[in-house]
């Protein structure tokens, strides 16, 4: 434990740190990352030929201004149903365990990505997502499983890791989907006498991250274990009243693995927390911190390729797709590098609150750098001028995203107790999926406006650092180490 503070310990003074690092469970944590990949490969998989089967389904009739409308319904109705399940399964996982839940979501993955491709009406489409997005909590339970295999001594060192899986699925996912999309045509000696790929031209890309979830549960079920030490039967839950009636947890089994948090007796025989008393100040700090850190990253994400794909004339930077798709893609590269090679070395150093800071900080000039940027574009066209601004915006955007391992830090902490950590992780989860449906709608309306005749320009830009500065001001209430919320309890 780590001493508290009294009156004669200085307030600028660190809190001390254990002075032995615990290794990182290689074993199940080498398994979570392999698991990581499934959530994005299946949506980016999807991205690059969604807006050409809107087309071919027919539910724009011809009106091509529409496209980007339905695309736009279809991505939402996933986000929208995750919102609205993620806390449930999130707080399911901490009464039946984290492997079962898995499971489900891994299931739900394959059965819906089969679906989509046999879809052939825009209804089938949406609720093909709808499933995968109620269905799907994935990212959020492996999330907690990180919290649950490490401690305050190498999560930070598990975090920097993450990054990987999700640049692996983010490059392979689109070529997936740009390159396997109607192969009759594309591939005509391959898949040419193929009926079934006539009549289904999706079907190939989207059988590719199915399969790969059905390997993926296999794994889960013969080589993951359970990383919960209070476990409860389903049916037991439905006799008790799903989360009414107190519950008799069972003992951790042979094969499951606790990290040293949660090691002590008090954790072990602590019982998961109803919604309510879930509500803590400590779980609506780290709430109101994740959900501003969210919308702004998300409004952000959305911006920046409108912004380069408009022309530079109504305050964009005229750049085709090809470049934009390089532009995201190094900037992807870049971030996941960054938090893989610095991020533990700056959390030992600094703490997560002050990286949080510096990160939701760097939001308010990544803002103003979008004008300055059209700017120097309309002063000097696009050279060395406009592509230094651009860097710059990069790697600010990098002090931005080393924000979200930081927080995933304070999650921790905040929790009431260990048997609750994933149901506080899902009500930060479910706060960052609202963000991601009002954010980018919200941030695309306003540079929308912002663009049109009359308007004043900046007002996109005055709407993002709005956001950044909420966000610096609810950082602000964090404590100085997620530490001394651990020993408040």
């Amino acid at each position: 434990m780590i001493a508290r503070q009294d009156e004669e310990t200085p307030l600028l003074q660190r809190p001390e740190q254990p002075t032995t690092k615990t290794p990182l469970p290689w074993d199940q944590f080498s398994i979570v990352l392999f698991l990581e990949t499934l959530d994005p490969l299946s949506s980016q998989t999807l991205s690059p030929f969604t807006p050409q089967l809107i087309r071919d389904i027919g539910v724009t009739h011809g009106e091509e201004s529409q496209v980007g409308r339905y695309v736009g319904i279809l991505q939402s109705s996933y986000y929208v149903a995750h919102a609205l399940t993620i806390f449930h399964w999130s707080q399911l996982s901490d009464h039946v365990g984290r492997k079962p839940v898995i499971l489900i979501a891994l299931l739900a993955i394959s059965v819906s990505m089969f679906s989509f491709g046999l879809s052939k009406t825009f209804l089938d489409l949406v609720i093909s997502r709808v499933v995968c997005g109620a269905f799907d909590a994935s990212n959020a339970i492996l999330k907690t499983m990180v919290m649950d295999i490490t401690d305050m001594t190498n999560m930070p060192e598990a975090y920097g890791y993450v990054p990987i899986p999700w640049m692996i699925a983010n490059s392979a996912g689109p070529l997936i989907g740009g390159s396997l999309s109607r192969p009759a045509d594309v591939f005509p000696s391959i898949f040419g006498r193929s009926k079934l790929l006539k009549a289904y031209p999706y079907l190939l890309p989207c059988s590719i991250p199915a399969l790969f979830a059905s390997t993926a549960w296999l794994v889960t079920y013969f080589r993951l274990k359970e990383s919960t030490s209070t476990r409860t039967s389903l049916w037991e839950l439905i006799k008790g009243g799903f989360f009414g009636q107190p519950h008799k947890p069972r003992q951790p089994s042979s094969n499951a693995i606790v990290d040293s948090g949660a090691a002590d007796p008090d954790a072990v025989q602590s019982k998961p927390l109803s919604l309510r008393a879930l509500l803590t100040p400590k779980v609506l700090n780290v709430t109101a911190n994740y959900i501003t850190m969210a919308l702004y990253h998300m409004a952000f994400n959305s911006i920046l390729p409108v912004f380069c794909a408009t022309p530079i004339e109504l305050g964009g930077l005229s750049l085709d797709p090809p470049r934009i798709g390089a532009l995201l893609a190094a900037q992807g590269v870049a971030h996941g590098i960054f938090q893989l090679l610095f991020f533990a070395r700056l959390h030992d150093h600094f703490g997560a609150r002050a990286i949080h800071i510096a990160g939701v900080t760097s939001g308010i000039p990544i803002a103003i750098l979008f004008p300055v940027i059209n700017a120097l574009a309309r002063a000097h066209g696009i050279g060395m001028a406009v592509w230094l601004g651009v860097a710059v915006q990069l790697a600010l955007s990098i002090s931005f995203i080393m924000c979200y391992p930081s927080m995933a830090l304070f999650i921790r902490a905040a929790s009431p107790n260990h048997a609750s950590l994933g149901a506080t992780n899902g009500i930060a989860q479910m706060a960052a999926s609202v963000a991601r449906i009002v954010g980018p709608a919200s941030a695309a309306s306003v540079f929308s406006y912002s663009i049109q005749e009359g308007h004043h320009a900046w007002l996109v830009y005055y709407f993002m650092i709005t956001i950044a500065l909420f966000a610096v001001c609810t950082a602000l209430f964090l404590p100085r180490s997620p530490s001394v919320w651990e020993d408040d309890q």
